[in-house]
């Protein structure tokens, strides 16, 4: 059989799994269109899954023709269909299943599932040329410290329970009933003068943040009685949180070996995250990349690129259309990573 090289491929991408609805095209290493409509929650509450399902399936028809007329190009010009098969809410993954399984019985392509934490580490690693760095993955619905050895992606470090974007975004929301909250505490600490002490909780490699949240909102409750003021706790906050962060990524370049590392998924949008990281680096010798914003939070694009290197990396061999599906708790180090 013939190799096909990738610059002759044409791979759209979907992504569902949460808040974003997303289709991007990808062309080799070129970013053709980069399409999304985001579901925004009433004030003061969070994503309600079907309510965020719901809203995928209305604008579904819209992202993809505006990804479409983006990237000059026609359904009938895609080579492969690539999605966010998880992890993600269920509700979200049954809806783009359902979208990209229509668009594969319109073309004839075979839907192939992405993982959805893969996607975000190889868009980074494309797009800012790091070879085999250690990944800070954060984001509202994971937080996994990474790193690549015997064809996995293996997670040295991870949350314990939730995220720590979904951490942020819960404080904020309980205190201003904003959403989302990850840039609006990054406002508010800037403000902030005086260190609230926190709990810190770094168990081996592993992080936890919900005990924090609810230390902090106590703070908030009493901060009268503390003399404190909402800034000082997002301030304090953000340096116990990404202190433990920092912690645990010099923790796993010391155990690898490796000198680099790539921040990537929505919350490496944060200055103060990303400032921690770089003197940690700089200390160790290390390189220090982060994913440029508008590929590291959820897009089409990053689903793209991931199943175009997944459909090369199966040997070309023609594949039978099968019905999309997804997996819920769909695990980083549960993919075999075969491009590498």
């Amino acid at each position: 059989m013939t190799k096909i090289k990738s610059n002759e491929l044409v791979c759209l991408g979907i992504e569902g799994t949460a808040h974003t609805f997303g289709i991007g095209i990808v062309k080799d290493k070129e970013i053709l269109s980069n399409a999304k409509d985001v579901y925004k929650p009433k004030h003061g509450s969070g994503i309600h899954p079907g309510e965020a399902a719901a809203h995928h399936k209305e604008v579904g028809e819209k992202v993809l023709e505006e990804a479409l007329a983006a990237a000059g190009v026609s359904l009938s010009d895609l080579d492969i269909l690539s999605y966010s098969a998880g992890p993600g809410l269920p509700p979200c993954l049954k809806a783009t299943a359902e979208f990209v399984q229509e668009l594969a019985e319109k073309t004839n392509k075979p839907p192939i599932p992405v993982n959805h934490c893969i996607a975000h580490i190889e868009i980074g690693r494309m797009l800012t040329k790091s070879k085999d760095p250690v990944i800070i993955y954060v984001s509202g619905g994971n937080t996994q410290i990474i790193g690549y050895a015997s064809q996995r992606y293996r997670v040295f470090g991870e949350t314990m329970d939730i995220a720590i974007g979904n951490a942020l975004d819960t404080f904020i929301r309980e205190t201003t009933g904003d959403y989302p909250g990850g840039p609006i505490l990054e406002n508010l600490a800037k403000a902030g003068k005086n260190y609230v002490e926190l709990p810190y909780v770094v168990k081996g490699m592993d992080l936890s943040f919900s005990g924090i949240i609810t230390a902090a909102l106590n703070k908030y409750k009493q901060k009268e009685k503390l003399r404190i003021t909402l800034e000082d706790i997002c301030f304090s906050l953000q340096e116990t949180t990404f202190a433990m962060l920092t912690e645990v990524t010099e923790r796993a370049l010391a155990h690898t070996g490796k000198s680099e590392v790539l921040l990537t998924g929505g919350v490496a949008a944060n200055k103060r995250l990303t400032g921690m990281l770089d003197i940690m680096c700089k200390e160790r010798g290390a390189s220090f990349y982060v994913c440029p914003m508008e590929y590291a939070g959820d897009c089409g694009a990053n689903i793209a690129w991931a199943g175009l290197l997944q459909y090369l990396a199966d040997k070309n061999d023609e594949k039978p259309v099968e019905k999309a599906d997804f997996k819920r708790n769909w695990r980083t180090d549960d993919v075999e990573v075969n491009w590498i």
